[in-house]
C-alpha cells in the first residue's frame, strides 16, 4: 500500500506542469527500483523500462529547455 500511494503522488506531480519534472525524478527513481528488482528473480523489465522512456521522452517534447540541455541532434 505504502509504495502504490508513493507511485500515484509522483504521477501527480508529473501531471502538473510546473512539479511535472520532478516526477519524472521520482517515477524514474521508482522505475529503477522495478527494474533492479526484476533483474534480480529474472523476470522481464521492458515494461518497466519503456514507462521511463516514455516519460522523459513527454518531458523531452514539453519542454524546449530540456532539449538545448539534451541535444539529440545538432
Amino acid at each position: 500500500m505504502p509504495l502504490g500511494i508513493v507511485e500515484l503522488l509522483s504521477t501527480i506531480l508529473y501531471l502538473i506542469p510546473r512539479t511535472s519534472i520532478l516526477g519524472a525524478i521520482l517515477l524514474t527513481g521508482y522505475m529503477g527500483g522495478a527494474i533492479a528488482t526484476h533483474v534480480r528473480v529474472g523476470d522481464a523489465f521492458i515494461a518497466q523500462t519503456a514507462v521511463g522512456i516514455f516519460l522523459w521522452g513527454g518531458l523531452f517534447l514539453r519542454y524546449p529547455a530540456l532539449r538545448q540541455m539534451l541535444p539529440v541532434v545538432k
